[in-house]
């Protein structure tokens, strides 16, 4: 029996730092998170308040300047953005930003990259009530 619960305690604490990381932000209805993508690069989503509406901001981190990137963004599944972005020097990352009609109700902010070149794929969600 103890013998499990410690197997059962270690395979918890090894998934738990795949998972996206969310971060509280400064009280005015901010929302962050973080993650990895299918491939090397990493990824932040921010969603909070602005005048009535959202600002979102989506950031893909490849470390690799140069790379082509298509993005999506999504409000309760309804696209509000459809672009290509270029990783930039000297970080090799891109970001996205925009401003959404904040609905009533809980909005699920879904945003999407795929990189062109490879097809790895970044996804980050949040819903923001």
């Amino acid at each position: 029996m103890r013998k499990t619960l410690t197997a059962a305690a270690l395979g918890l604490a090894l998934l738990v730092p795949f998972a996206p990381a969310a971060h509280a932000g400064d009280g005015d209805g901010e929302i962050e998170r973080t993650g990895s993508c299918s491939g090397r690069a990493d990824w932040k989503l921010d969603v909070k308040r602005d005048d009535g509406a959202l600002e979102v901001e989506w950031e893909v981190d490849s470390n690799k300047v140069g790379q082509v990137w298509r993005v999506r963004i999504y409000d309760n599944g309804d696209r509000v953005a459809a672009t290509r972005r270029t990783t930039l020097a000297p970080s090799g990352s891109f970001d996205v930003e925009r401003r959404i009609t904040n609905r009533a109700g809980d909005d699920r902010i879904v945003a999407r990259a795929r990189h062109l070149a490879t097809g790895q794929v970044c996804r980050g969600v949040i819903t923001f009530g």
